[in-house]
């Protein structure tokens, strides 16, 4: 809904929505409402038979992420899936394949590989303005959430629902970007607290530290109980 509602509000001018898809009925009547003109369909596949639709984006539980994305690719439609891509690694990596096979346009929504912030900081820690690299620390822990949040969607905090918690919820963008500005690590550990301050089952305090291959390390924190929380990166 909050897409939907960017592409009417004229932020994504290039883009008309034809048609959409939900298996709930009361989210169907809300777009219809938005959007008249847009044909509404309760299943997926059946939209995406319908001809009406060129490139998909598919916002959904993360499980289905890489199932939905499939079912695209079979039909020639280009894709742009929510983070995380997937819960499972052989189901995104099996969903990459795919992707390569079937020509179209494939990408996942890490909007802020496109922040003129992170782009520099990039092109600094790539191009060897620093020289090399000794430690990567980034903290961000200022994804404040209450109980009501959790309590606000049964599928919310559950392994069933969303496959984890802080980790694959939250934190995705900083995750992607820390390894996109700071190159992939040989070597990873991470203290996962589940449930800390929350009635949840999931991780929601989350300490990583990592090693390179030239020998430097990183730490990343996170959590989403920190009512004083902050989001910063030094290298």
């Amino acid at each position: 809904s909050g897409h939907l509602q960017n592409i009417l509000d004229g932020h994504c001018p290039n883009i008309t929505v034809t048609a959409f898809a939900d298996i709930n009925p009361e989210k169907r009547k809300r777009a219809k409402e938005k959007l008249s003109s847009a044909a509404c369909f309760d299943n997926a596949c059946a939209m995406l038979d319908s001809g009406l639709v060129d490139a998909a984006l598919v916002a959904v539980p993360h499980y289905d992420h890489p199932t939905c994305a499939l079912e695209c690719f079979k039909r020639g439609i280009h894709v742009i899936i929510e983070k995380p891509a997937g819960v499972y690694v052989r189901q995104v990596r099996e969903m990459n394949e795919a992707a390569k096979k079937s020509g179209v346009v494939f990408a996942t929504m890490f909007n802020q590989r496109t922040n003129p912030l992170f782009i520099r900081a990039k092109e600094i820690v790539q191009g060897g303005l620093l020289g090399a690299p000794k430690r990567f620390v980034w903290i961000v822990t200022n994804w404040y959430r209450t109980q009501s949040y959790y309590d606000s969607g049964d599928w919310r905090a559950t392994w069933g629902g969303e496959g984890g918690g802080v980790l694959v919820n939250q934190a995705p963008h900083q995750l992607d970007l820390w390894q996109w500005i700071c190159g992939v690590p040989n070597k990873v550990y991470a203290k996962c607290i589940y449930g800390s301050h929350r009635d949840i089952i999931v991780e929601n305090d989350v300490t990583i530290v990592t090693e390179y291959p030239n020998g430097a390390t990183g730490s990343f924190v996170t959590c989403t109980h920190d009512p004083n929380g902050t989001d910063r990166l030094e290298i």
